[in-house]
């Protein structure tokens, strides 16, 4: 599709690691576009097809009243106050983290209110319910752990390689058999244009569709760069359901790459970046 037919794309979170991608995306293609951060104002004129991108990772526990409004509030207030042709709202895989089998766009999502680390998926399964019952244009986007040269992030994958650059050996805390679905930030920008442009669904799964294990992430570390991989004693198993693509794949021909086949890369643009940053000083 040219960039000329897309109108204008708004993009809420433009500050973040997504939203910031998304926004030079659009930049590259020359598509008319707005970007915005959470602080910023939100505009009174028609803001065309919105990206919603706003929201809270890694620290979510320690930040309740922070979480809820990322996820929830700024939302309400777009969804209810703005004139949009459409609104994308991203929220996460991690939702079906209490699911059995392969996770679809149509399954229920199970909570536990009193567990601290269902605050997350409460408040996206909030956000999504919001967005789906509120009357105006909306979708929804899953994304599963998306990867990339993120250098500030506290997420598990950009952690434990700024770790092992740092010390030469890798320790995780997770065991072996522990899996879950990266997704690159590249196939993500691209799905986004495509789903906010001229997607057809309400909910779209946005993942690699293959889990990845520890096992794997270990032997192909150790096989790229010989550091020692360690498992530490007693390390909790954190698995995921694999999450189903089939919505992309058949609307979309959505071919993603594989963590495995780009982690080489990836460590050495986290090298590069940790090598310029020490130059500085």
């Amino acid at each position: 599709m040219k960039a000329k037919r897309m109108g204008l794309i708004t993009v809420f979170g433009a500050s973040g690691f997504i939203g910031s991608n998304l926004v030079a995306e659009l930049r590259r293609r020359t598509v008319e576009h707005l970007a915005l951060t959470r602080e910023d104002p939100i505009p009174q004129h028609n803001l065309g097809n919105v990206i919603y991108c706003i929201g809270v990772t890694a620290d979510f526990r320690s930040k309740p009243f922070e979480t809820v409004d990322a996820h929830v509030c700024k939302l309400r207030a777009i969804l209810q106050g703005c004139e949009f042709e459409s609104l994308t709202y991203l929220s996460s895989t991690r939702v079906y983290a209490n699911s059995t089998g392969s996770a679809r766009e149509e399954d229920p999502i199970v909570v536990a209110p009193a567990d601290l680390s269902d605050l997350y998926n409460i408040s996206k399964a909030m956000g999504e319910s919001l967005s789906l019952n509120c009357g105006r244009n909306a979708r929804v986007v899953r994304l599963s752990n998306v990867y990339g040269p993120d250098f500030d992030s506290e997420n598990f994958l950009a952690t434990i390689i700024k770790e092992a650059i740092t010390t030469g050996h890798l320790t995780l805390n997770t065991t072996r058999d522990s899996t879950k679905d990266y997704v690159g930030i590249r196939d993500v920008v691209h799905g986004l244009i495509e789903i906010a442009t001229r997607g057809r669904e309400r909910i779209y799964n946005l993942a690699s569709g293959t889990p990845v294990s520890n096992d794997e992430l270990a032997a192909r570390f150790s096989e790229i760069t010989k550091w020692k991989v360690e498992f530490r004693e007693n390390a909790s198993r954190v698995t995921f359901p694999p999450i189903a693509i089939d919505r992309m794949r058949s609307e979309f021909d959505f071919r993603p790459s594989s963590l495995l086949n780009e982690l080489e890369g990836l460590v050495s643009m986290y090298r590069e970046t940790n090598r310029s940053r020490n130059d500085q000083y």
